[in-house]
């Protein structure tokens, strides 16, 4: 089968779908193997940057989806969605990456981190379906964890949550608080590269 008809096939299957997709999908209905579509994705999402097109096929994990291009996002919720644009604050912001970097963490040790309830802030994240619940702890009390949601990784643009940036090395003073302008000097543990450090 030629290379045009793949792709045009997977961009079908992609916009009727309206959801994510998983490779294994595609895999049997193209009668194809994982390396041949998934490169094949690629050279798509090549071709939807270098025609400046409204959509891209973005990837989560093992799945692909047909999405119109976040920084579009002004333009279309006002058609199509008329509820208010999700706004996060600083306290939400702050409490979403303690879980990224924290899977199945509870609400107590979310709220030992940051020294304040994190109630709202939960709630918040459910409802934008940021976070879910991963089932109970085994602390006393069997309390609700918490990790972060595909859409999660969609909105901030990971493929996987194993792409968020590598926290910064840090060390405690005296009065064991984090000392962030002397980063403890590893070889082995730094970043691959100066660009995660900034951005953490």
């Amino acid at each position: 089968m030629e290379i045009a008809k793949i792709k045009s096939i997977i961009e079908a299957i992609l916009f009727a779908a309206g959801r994510q997709v998983n490779i294994k999908e595609l895999m049997i209905t193209l009668e194809m193997p994982k390396e041949d579509i998934e490169n094949i994705i690629i050279s798509m999402q090549n071709d939807y940057k270098v025609q400046a097109r409204g959509i891209e096929i973005i990837k989560v994990e093992d799945n692909y989806q047909l999405c119109t291009k976040k920084e579009l996002y002004d333009y279309i919720y006002q058609i199509l969605d008329k509820r208010a644009k999700p706004n996060l604050s600083n306290a939400a912001l702050e409490t979403i990456a303690i879980i990224a970097y924290n899977p199945k963490i509870t609400r107590a040790e979310i709220e030992s981190i940051r020294g304040v309830n994190a109630d709202a802030c939960i709630y918040k994240l459910l409802e934008y379906g940021l976070i879910k619940e991963s089932g109970k702890s085994d602390l006393p009390g069997k309390p609700m964890t918490y990790v972060v949601t595909d859409e999660f990784l969609k909105m901030f643009g990971y493929t996987s949550i194993n792409d968020l940036p590598e926290l910064p090395r840090y060390k405690l003073d005296e009065n064991q608080q984090i000392v962030i302008d002397e980063l403890i000097e590893d070889k082995d543990l730094e970043p691959k590269n100066e660009d995660n450090l900034n951005n953490a």
